[in-house]
């Protein structure tokens, strides 16, 4: 046998091995993808969320289900499943910039915070109810206390409910509970090991938590738009799908390796990417995929319905199901109450959250790598999930005739406290809100200056200093630390000057004598910081006698020689990355697009709603009523330079506007407005149909003209044609009615009784 024969031998069961993984992977995609298809149409068809079908789907291919054949290898699914995970918290980005994040932050730590602490109780006093231990119990409250990011995303995009005010504060909570997740699991893994809180543990992890995502939100911010802008021309949809992508899960491996989640990172780019002007485009190209993926993962989780399992532990299943439920709802809502919101918003946040997904996965398997967890919580647990996975949408549904029942019942003398404690928590002083803007620019400031020093401090002592000292030792140090400290120096400065303007600063003083105090406190505090970053390179370098001695020399020698030229090119740098992260409004509004004088160019989207959708330019009276005029209109890939008067508007166009700041403010509800999705839908076109009445001697229509009749705006029916006398004709308007006319007309059925 020769050496080629040999190594084909060898190479050929390999191969085969490796064609029947592939083999087996596609199968198991198409079965799944098949059920899943036949059960979403059965769950259109009954007007069902169509979630609730990928979880049935998911029980039929699973080996639970004997009257099916079921996928040939689990794994398979899993690994389709976090791409769903990974792809789905990605479009959740893109619909939740970093300024929403922020301006909804406070409410959002505050009603997470009260959530996970209260379903921690509970979890933990309930598992003791059933017996379990108190590592267990303890675990079991950390499952309880995760509500899902993506059930919630699927169901709200299902009941067209994305757009409401209470689904914003909803995301917001879910990102700051899945941030306080990485906590969770770092406070059990020390529980579990050491039967004690390892606080410097934790507290690793929250300053590394922290850092990362300072530094993936500054860099991303100030390079991702600058570099999108710059490849503008060449960013057609496939290769804007291709860039995002490719930019999404590049982002998940780099969060993986700096030891978080790949959702994370995923999350992380989208709401970098959703402050860019490319968020809309991008939100629609990739749309087929997060719908793809995101229906594997939900075909998995119903695979995980055992009901051997249920009938067996239906006892605990139930109760812990209502924990969750109840739990959810009364603690979301006094969350959303504390922070000053709405009686009806708070309701709404508290029903949307009455359910546990993946993070309860990850907590029970974490519990089961260390030993700690008993075999038949986990089951129990996925039980939980699947079943109020279920009843979320019929929960989110249930919350506006909840909060009427409440409004009815509610003692009046309460209602108003809750109402003005609301309106309270909304309205603030001139004065409080200048002090609250100066006070969040002082502190992202001070967050971001420090995460750049430190991370330059890091490179410095890992990468730079072996280099440097392995061609000197003695100049190796010195020649690290000058680079060192010259790439800090910029950043140094800016964290040393002021976070507010001399006019802000003399308005807060001159508003009480006593803010100068904390000004000045927050002044000290800022140069201390600063002298502590480069005493602590020096150190880190050389010694704490060097430090010290020569910190405080650099640190005087930085502010007042270099103070000037670092200040504006630092203030440059600050200008484009506020500009980057405000990109996507700036563009809406024009602000930073001057043309002449006061005159602006901003590029808004059509909405359905737009009272001039439909109409010629000429027709809209967008110059007459507004002031404004179009520049272009961009409709899809085609653009429409200077169009005429005779060209129409549509729903999705981007046009760009000329006009003055008032102007455009003024007319950017306008060309944006949606339609009113608060209204019921109870009527659909498939419920049209061509119907024949026969009125009767007391038929309200006998004797009452065509026009009169009012058929299309009382009753919403089309009259196509009346038989009278055994003939056809076409009525007129002026026709009259008379007893036992045949009237066929387009409309609902469910009107005809009330013809006859």
């Amino acid at each position: 046998m020769t050496p080629a024969t040999i190594l084909l031998a060898a190479v050929e069961p390999a191969h085969q091995a490796a064609q029947l993984d592939i083999q087996s992977l596609i199968s198991d995609l198409a079965f799944i993808l098949i059920l899943g298809a036949v059960t979403t149409v059965f769950f259109k068809w009954i007007k069902q969320p169509v979630v609730l079908g990928y979880i049935v789907a998911g029980f039929l291919a699973s080996p639970n289900f004997v009257y099916l054949p079921s996928v040939t290898t689990e794994s398979n699914i899993d690994f389709w499943a976090q791409i769903g995970i990974v792809v789905l918290l990605f479009s959740l980005g893109l619909e939740f910039s970093f300024k929403k994040l922020l301006n909804a932050g406070g409410s959002a730590v505050v009603t997470a915070l009260i959530i996970v602490i209260g379903m921690m109780c509970a979890g933990f006093s309930i598992g003791h109810l059933l017996g379990f231990s108190n590592i267990n119990s303890l675990f079991l409250g950390g499952m309880l206390s995760m509500s899902s990011t993506t059930i919630i995303i699927k169901a709200f995009n299902d009941l067209n409910l994305s757009h409401k005010k209470f689904a914003s504060l909803v995301f917001a909570v879910l990102i700051v509970e899945d941030l306080f997740a990485v906590l969770m699991m770092v406070i059990l893994s020390s529980i579990a090991i050491n039967d004690s809180v390892e606080g410097v543990d934790l507290l690793k992890s929250v300053s590394k938590l922290g850092f990362f995502l300072i530094m993936w939100f500054a860099v991303g911010v100030f390079l991702l738009p600058s570099m999108l802008n710059g490849t503008r021309r060449f960013l057609n949809s496939e290769t804007l799908l291709i860039v995002s992508m490719g930019l999404c899960l590049g982002m998940a491996v780099f969060s993986v390796y700096c030891g978080f989640s790949l959702a994370l990172g995923a999350f992380v780019m989208g709401s970098i990417l959703a402050g860019t002007s490319f968020a809309e485009r991008i939100e629609h190209v990739t749309q087929p995929v997060k719908d793809l993926f995101g229906s594997v993962f939900f075909i998995s989780v119903g695979m995980m319905v055992n009901p051997e399992i249920i009938v067996h532990y239906w006892t605990p299943i139930l109760i812990l199901s209502a924990v969750v439920i109840v739990g959810m709802i009364l603690f979301g809502t006094f969350g959303m109450l504390v922070t000053g919101q709405p009686l009806k918003v708070a309701m709404e946040s508290g029903f949307s959250l009455t359910q546990i997904g993946e993070f309860a996965f990850i907590i029970a398997t974490l519990g089961m790598q260390l030993g700690v967890l008993d075999s038949t919580i986990y089951p129990i647990v996925v039980a939980v999930s699947v079943l109020t996975t279920f009843t979320t949408p019929y929960f989110i549904r249930m919350a506006d005739p909840a909060y009427n029942f409440v409004a009815r019942h509610l003692p009046g003398k309460l209602h108003f406290l809750i109402e003005r404690y609301s309106k309270n928590a909304s309205t603030e002083s001139e004065t409080g809100i200048l002090w609250r803007s100066l006070l969040k620019r002082y502190l992202w400031r001070i967050l971001l200056y420090s995460s750049v020093l430190i991370a330059i401090s890091m490179i410095s002592r890992q990468w730079l200093l072996p280099l440097t000292t392995s061609f000197s030792p003695s100049w190796g140090k010195l020649l690290c630390a000058f680079i060192t400290l010259a790439a800090m120096a910029p950043f140094l400065l800016a964290m040393s000057y002021p976070a507010s303007k001399k006019t802000e600063r003399q308005r807060l003083i001159s508003a009480n004598a006593h803010f100068d105090v904390p000004l000045i406190v927050m002044t000290i505090f800022r140069l201390l910081l600063a002298l502590v970053f480069i005493t602590y390179t020096l150190t880190a370098i050389y010694s704490w006698s060097v430090g010290i001695t020569f910190g405080v020399a650099i640190f005087i020698l930085i502010v007042f020689v270099f103070s000037k030229r670092v200040r504006r090119r630092m203030s440059s740098i600050e200008t484009k990355f506020l500009n980057n992260l405000n990109e996507r409004e700036l563009r809406r509004s024009g602000r930073n697009n001057n043309l002449v004088s006061n005159l602006h160019l901003a590029f808004m989207n059509v909405g359905y709603a737009c009272p001039f959708v439909g109409e010629r330019l000429m027709d809209s009276g967008l110059r007459s009523r507004y002031g404004v005029s179009i520049a272009s209109i961009q409709r899809g890939t085609h653009l429409l330079p200077v169009p005429s008067g005779d060209t129409r508007v549509f729903p999705g166009d981007v046009i760009g506007v000329i006009g003055t700041d008032e102007d455009i403010q003024a007319l950017l509800p306008v060309v944006e407005a949606q339609a009113d999705d608060s209204a019921p839908d109870n009527l659909r076109a498939s419920d049209l149909k061509l119907k024949s009445v026969q009125l009767s001697d007391t038929s309200p229509l006998v004797g009452v003209s065509v026009a009169d009749s009012q058929l299309s705006g009382r009753y919403s029916a089309l009259l196509v044609s009346v038989m009278r006398d055994d003939k056809y004709f076409t009525p007129d308007a002026d026709t009259v009615f008379r007893p036992h006319d045949v009237l066929w007309m387009v409309c609902n059925p469910t009107i005809i009784p009330s013809l006859k």
